[in-house]
């Protein structure tokens, strides 16, 4: 119904902000990553969703259309609510989330607050295929977390490559030497970019 709101911005605090959007305070409830995404400016703009039960209509609010794509898949597992889902995008970020339902990573997911054993192996169970479609991924391409892999993408990424092109190239030379340094997946990948 609401699909985005743009204004000035009110209050902010880690788990809530108010936008005054033509005369109008929209009070709008946030994750730890939008807050730190939301820039120090007088105007912002969230993309929105809004969840309406018999005794409330709650806002929830993004800085980013893909966080927001991710609350609504998480909301549609069984036993995840709204809060349990806010809970995930402030512990981990949108794309730790994604990785750990793709490799089905069920320890990554059982170490936010609120979500058992059983909660943890049904969000994989539901959105694993959703993920794996959605996101482009490829099943076996996903290891487990590999900080080397991860601190060279970033560093190729803030070099200006696409994440997406520097994503397969580390992939690949992460799988033929899982013991690389970070400074040699990233001498490897630029000669391969």
């Amino acid at each position: 119904m609401i699909a985005h709101l743009q204004g000035k911005l009110v209050e902010k605090s880690p788990t809530e902000v108010i936008i005054d959007c033509g005369g109008v305070g929209y009070h709008i409830n946030i994750s730890l990553h939008t807050y730190s995404l939301i820039p120090n400016a007088d105007f912002i703009k969230l993309y929105t969703y809004l969840q309406i039960k018999e005794d409330a209509h709650t806002l929830f609010g993004f800085v980013e259309k893909s966080e927001r794509e991710i609350f609504k898949m998480l909301l549609s597992v069984s036993g995840i609510g709204a809060g349990i889902a806010r809970t995930m995008l402030s512990s981990l970020d949108p794309k730790q989330i994604i990785n750990a339902i793709a490799s089905g990573d069920v320890s990554t997911i059982q170490t936010i607050k609120g979500i058992g054993g059983k909660t943890a192996q049904r969000v994989i169970l539901d959105l694993k295929e959703k993920v794996l479609k959605l996101y482009d991924l490829d099943d076996v391409s996903i290891s487990q977390s590999n900080t080397n892999k991860d601190e060279a993408l970033s560093a190729l990424e803030v070099l200006g490559f696409v994440r997406k092109t520097s994503e397969k190239i580390v992939e690949k030379i992460v799988k033929e030497d899982p013991e690389a340094t970070v400074e040699s997946i990233i001498k490897k990948a630029l000669k391969n970019l």
